[in-house]
């Protein structure tokens, strides 16, 4: 049986446009887009886990604003457990130190993207 891993991601709005950032050039989903985020740890709230997260990939201190959606979906090696949620950014200005890239995309640019397969319905859930 597939390990489950379970994962908070940061949906943060500007205007008309979403943060996306782009995975490390390593595993199944190397060079992906996302929306950030990272594994919830042993004890920890999706709350904390999300603003731990964030302020650790992005030096950056977010608000957890509101649930979006969870999705369940299995990769070759794993099946991911993705919670979305809507933030807001407290303090700091989006830092990348494990991502390739980042863009501050809007719905119709993010679907020309190559998103990770679990990612694409928290898009398609954006766009409705």
């Amino acid at each position: 049986m597939n390990k489950s891993i379970e994962v908070v991601a940061a949906i943060i709005k500007k205007d008309n446009t979403y943060f996306c950032a782009q995975r490390s050039d390593h595993g199944e989903l190397a060079k992906k887009w996302e929306f950030p985020g990272g594994k919830i740890e042993k004890g920890e709230t999706h709350k904390e886990a999300l603003e731990r997260e964030i302020l650790e990939e992005l030096n950056t201190k977010i608000e957890v604003k509101t649930f979006l959606l969870t999705i369940n979906h299995q990769y070759k090696g794993f099946n991911l457990i993705l919670h979305a949620y809507r933030c807001e950014v407290i303090e700091g200005n989006l830092e990348l130190s494990e991502h390739l890239a980042f863009k501050w995309a809007t719905i119709d640019e993010m679907k020309k993207m190559e998103f990770s397969a679990a990612d694409i319905p928290v898009l398609d859930y954006l766009s409705t």
